[in-house]
């Protein structure tokens, strides 16, 4: 497939890419995805009141689901993911024999600590030198750029739900709040943007957040960054953009914080009956060793291990077996690089 080769041809450009994205070329990236998601189809995302897209993805239920977490600036694996089998899951979008939903955090790498903290020093002198954390932006840009093209490429099969990371602007409002772990993450990544980036971008990507889903509903599952804090209904999902309470709710729960029954309250709500008994509800946001860990009576799932390439493989037919949906793609890491 010419259409195919092309796509591949793409992903592997950013992927080698030494330096980042010219501002001008990526604008023209923002502004495409933005133009997408401000203009998805009613019949898989509903629309809110005010006309935008809402918080919600239906999935198509008769194709084959594969759920990516927490990316955090994990280039290879998205590119291994898409590229790998001579293009398998290419082709399979590009035939809507297949739809990916991505659980979001793509930048802020989780792998480098000695990176940030050299990085760390440059942000704290005002970037005069910047090399580390061109390292790290060339990365997690490179990343989000992926996930930008390939939204663009399949905007009815390939989604990125939002995740707490996807905060552009390190803000504390919104449902969002600010981020830092091994340095002053958040903040780092803003002055950047805002600074060498460019504030276009910087506001570009900001609107391209504001616009991202925070749920998708499978005929057997559900997903969303992280656990729900608390049980929320399709119209407070799909009113999110007014709601930050669900912002939050879905994106920054912490182990052990949401309200006992928060996930049996969401599979009764969206999922048929029939298919509730065996339903899972499957997250990111808090790794995991190994493949996967189960909250909530079992019925919750965390699959994010920052050391390997997890995903889960969802077939439209049967019910769902962790232990043969929950795999790993790719190689065991060491946690520091």
């Amino acid at each position: 497939m010419p259409y195919i080769s092309y796509i591949q041809e793409r992903l592997k450009a950013i992927k080698k890419r030494k330096s980042l994205i010219p501002s001008r070329k990526f604008l023209v990236v923002l502004d495409q995805v933005n133009r997408v998601l401000e203009h998805e189809d009613t019949e898989y995302r509903p629309h809110d009141s005010k006309g935008m897209p809402g918080g919600l993805i239906y999935l198509d239920p008769d194709v084959r689901t594969i759920l990516i977490p927490d990316l955090h600036a994990r280039l290879d694996f998205l590119y291994t993911f898409m590229t790998g089998q001579r293009c398998k899951h290419l082709s399979l979008l590009a035939e809507k024999k297949l739809q990916v939903v991505c659980l979001g955090d793509g930048l802020h790498s989780e792998r480098s600590i000695p990176r940030w903290i050299a990085a760390y020093d440059e942000y704290i002198n005002g970037y005069k030198l910047h090399h580390h954390m061109d390292l790290e932006m060339i990365q997690g840009l490179g990343t989000m750029e992926m996930i930008m093209y390939l939204k663009c490429q399949f905007p009815d099969y390939f989604h990125y739900l939002k995740g707490n990371h996807d905060n552009i602007a390190d803000e504390t409002k919104n449902g969002n709040y600010s981020f830092h772990k091994y340095a002053a993450e958040g903040a780092m990544v803003t002055k950047y943007m805002t600074e060498i980036v460019g504030k276009e971008c910087f506001n570009e990507y900001y609107r391209f957040e504001k616009n991202l889903p925070l749920l998708a509903v499978g005929r057997r599952f559900l997903a969303s960054h992280a656990e729900p804090v608390r049980f929320f209904n399709e119209e407070s999902v799909i009113e999110y953009r007014r709601r930050p309470e669900v912002i939050q709710g879905l994106t920054w729960t912490d182990n052990n914080r949401a309200d006992t029954g928060s996930v049996s309250q969401m599979i009764r709500y969206y999922i048929d009956e029939k298919y509730q008994k065996k339903a899972f509800y499957f997250g990111g946001h808090r790794p995991v060793q190994g493949n996967y860990f189960t909250r909530a009576r079992g019925k919750y799932v965390q699959f994010h291990n920052p050391r390997q390439y997890n995903i889960v493989v969802i077939e439209p037919e049967g019910p769902i077996d962790l232990e043969k949906a929950v795999t790993s793609i790719g190689p065991l890491f060491p946690f520091l690089l």
